[in-house]
């Protein structure tokens, strides 16, 4: 009887260790391709600046790909939420390559926006097919959810630990068992070392000088925090209004991101700049040396929500980075902390505050930054996120926790005053 019940135990380990293996080198070498082909797209459009004026052609043949094969997939990392709550259907594989595909187009043509979304809408997709070839149930299809998103996240930012996290916190720990979180590590490690056995290389920063903790640095942190808890809000709320506004004005889906291109290249034009197209990865890097605009970050919230708000692909992430560290580079000329300091705090913490993942933003920022930086950077996460409001960048995403306790106290009371 017990050796029965430890061949099916050994048994059962060996298949999730075989799942593990093969989504995380399937999501992996995704992210991999993902990153090389993101980075040939900045090369050549920094080359040729002119190609802005056929963003809204980039746009068209984006939207009429989700209009025609993608009416499911073109709900993004929001169906990966709502098939883990409510399991209904596989997830398209189709969602992989049409997100794939349309995030190239987006960075190519000069569309601001990010990869981290690719990367967790390929992982999720590829990593849900096994739900029928291993015919599992529900339970287990949660788990594969949070392996695909585990993969996705960890591979194409090099953080395995925080995607291991970010997997599990996103979903805010619901209905997650131990085997689920023990493979979610083990994913997010293959899928990382993937990435690595294709000599794809991840940006490096580093914060070089952090002060002794005090006090009085902690009467700077906080009120710096809440504002990029603010601009966090700020970034949500604008990606949902111009994603709303796109709907309600223009009835036919594959004419939102060819109007929004058309609006885009102009404006994009007229600034006379080009570095709040893509990424934006090398402004990132400098905003932890020199002090940024006061603008950036704003410029960045602005054309990041009006681009994927019209329909283009990408993620969020990336962007949210770009905001929380320009934003704390600029703020280093009033605040009397090293300039790396800020801008590695604004970084993780905006990210922190539009995902409600402070844990994982925690992390992430010790992985990226170093543990040095670690109370910093947990202070700052922790506040951003309680200050950035119920709304976050995934519409389908279930708050629970301290922020939702939170502000369903400053609802009711509202509703009793008035």
């Amino acid at each position: 009887m017990n050796l029965e019940k430890t061949k099916k135990i050994v048994e059962g380990a060996l298949k999730w260790i075989f799942i593990c293996v093969l989504i995380g080198f399937l999501s992996g070498s995704a992210s991999a391709f993902l990153l090389v082909a993101l980075e040939w797209a900045a090369q050549y459009r920094g080359q040729h600046n002119w190609i802005i004026w056929l963003l809204p052609i980039g746009g068209l043949v984006i939207g009429l790909g989700y209009h025609y094969y993608g009416q499911e997939a073109v709900k993004g990392n929001n169906l990966l939420l709502e098939e883990y709550e409510t399991p209904k259907k596989r997830i398209p594989l189709i969602m992989a390559p049409l997100v794939l595909v349309g995030t190239i187009i987006t960075h190519f043509f000069g569309g601001s926006a990010g990869r981290e979304g690719t990367a967790v809408q390929m992982g999720g997709a590829i990593a849900d097919q096994f739900t029928g070839l291993f015919k599992l149930d529900n339970s287990d299809r949660r788990t594969i959810i949070i392996l695909g998103i585990s993969a996705g996240f960890a591979s194409v930012f090099g953080t395995p630990l925080t995607g291991a996290l970010f997997a599990l916190e996103v979903l805010y720990f619901s209905k997650v068992s131990f085997k689920s979180i023990i493979l979610s590590f083990l994913v997010a490690f293959m899928a990382y070392y993937t990435v690595e056995f294709w000599e794809v290389q991840h940006t490096h920063y580093t914060i070089p000088v952090v002060p002794a903790f005090t006090f009085k640095l902690l009467l700077w942190i906080i009120p710096v925090s809440i504002l990029f808890g603010l601009a966090a809000m700020l970034f949500s709320r604008s990606t949902h209004f111009w994603g709303a506004l796109f709907s309600r004005t223009i009835q036919y889906p594959p004419l939102r991101p060819f109007v929004g291109g058309i609006l885009l290249a102009f404006a994009m034009y007229f600034i006379g700049t080009t570095k709040y197209q893509g990424l934006g990865v090398p402004i990132i890097v400098e905003s932890f040396s020199n002090p940024s605009g006061y603008y950036d970050f704003l410029l960045k919230i602005l054309f990041t929500g009006f681009t994927l708000g019209a329909g283009f692909k990408g993620g969020e992430v990336t962007p949210l980075f770009f905001i929380g560290a320009t934003m704390g580079s600029a703020l280093s000329i009033f605040v009397p902390m090293p300039i790396a300091l800020l801008a590695g705090m604004g970084f993780v913490a905006v990210f922190s505050g539009a995902t409600h993942t402070p844990i994982a933003c925690t992390v992430m920022g010790m992985e990226l930054f170093g543990i040095e930086s670690g109370l910093f950077i947990g202070i700052a996460c922790f506040t951003a996120y309680l200050a950035s409001g119920p709304i976050g960048i995934y519409n389908s995403q279930i708050v629970k926790g301290p922020k939702y306790h939170l502000y369903e106290k400053f609802k009711r009371r509202r509703l009793d005053n008035f």
